[in-house]
């Protein structure tokens, strides 16, 4: 029998796979999938979603959220990603909401265990500034999957 994977805060974590780890949650957080469900979803999409305003709420916190995570790569000494991660897309806003819930779920599990790597390193600062990032991903999350309850309410 293979033996236990040790909990993430006991694994061995470097500043550098740290910032590696941080280039990819910020490829995610620049790919778009907010920009994208604000022009595809279109007005069914914003109808579905309560309203189109909260779309751009959301693509302009994943703005800031780039942000964040780029001052943090750059203070770790390396360079930020400027490569994001192709967005999937639909013509369908349904398609686009499932797809942008998909993105957050994944968003959300990372910046978990980028809390804990950080705390590991003892980097308390930079856990918090994600914790504060994870809350709005959080809020996302909420707010899509209500949007595809209701979506599917609809039909």
């Amino acid at each position: 029998m293979a033996a236990p994977k040790p909990a993430l805060t006991e694994i061995e974590i470097s500043r550098d796979r740290l910032a590696e780890l941080l280039n990819e949650d910020l490829s995610r957080e620049i790919s778009g999938h907010h920009f994208v469900c604000c022009v595809l979803a279109g007005p069914e999409g914003c109808r579905v979603y309560g309203h189109c305003d909260q779309l751009e709420i959301h693509a302009k916190q994943e703005l800031d959220h780039a942000l964040t995570i780029s001052r943090q790569i750059d203070y770790l000494g390396k360079m930020p990603a400027v490569t994001p991660k192709p967005a999937r897309t639909s013509e369908k806003a349904k398609d686009m909401l499932r797809f942008d819930l998909e993105n957050e779920n994944e968003t959300v599990r990372n910046y978990r265990d980028r809390v804990r790597q950080c705390e590991v390193l003892g980097e308390f600062a930079m856990a918090e500034q994600i914790r504060q990032i994870l809350m709005q991903e959080q809020d996302h999350q909420i707010d899509l999957a209500t949007a595809l309850r209701r979506l599917g309410k609809r039909r």
